[in-house]
């Protein structure tokens, strides 16, 4: 009896984990507003340096070393002194 309380227990753990860590998710700190057919709208300032897809536009210096997800990318120098400062100051 005990070996199938148990299993039962891990069979409803397993159907439940996913679950769970689907609510604990972080949202996007950016998210697009968009027109009906699904295009950013661009009176939003925070839509004007993307894509119709929703991806940062290169053509802008601010959006040059950024991911398709709109985080620094680590690949450059810039992002990384700016990482590396904040490292840095422990005081």
């Amino acid at each position: 009896m005990k070996n199938l309380n148990a299993l039962l227990m891990l069979a409803f753990l397993a159907v439940t984990a996913p679950i769970f860590a689907q609510a604990t998710q972080e949202k996007a700190k950016n998210e697009v507003k968009t027109k009906k057919d699904g295009t950013p709208d661009k009176r939003y300032a925070e839509n004007k340096k993307l894509k119709k897809d929703g991806t940062p536009d290169k053509r802008y210096n601010e959006n040059k070393n950024l991911k398709k997800d709109g985080t620094p990318d680590k690949r450059y120098k810039t992002s990384k002194a700016a990482d590396s400062e904040k490292a840095g100051k422990k005081n």
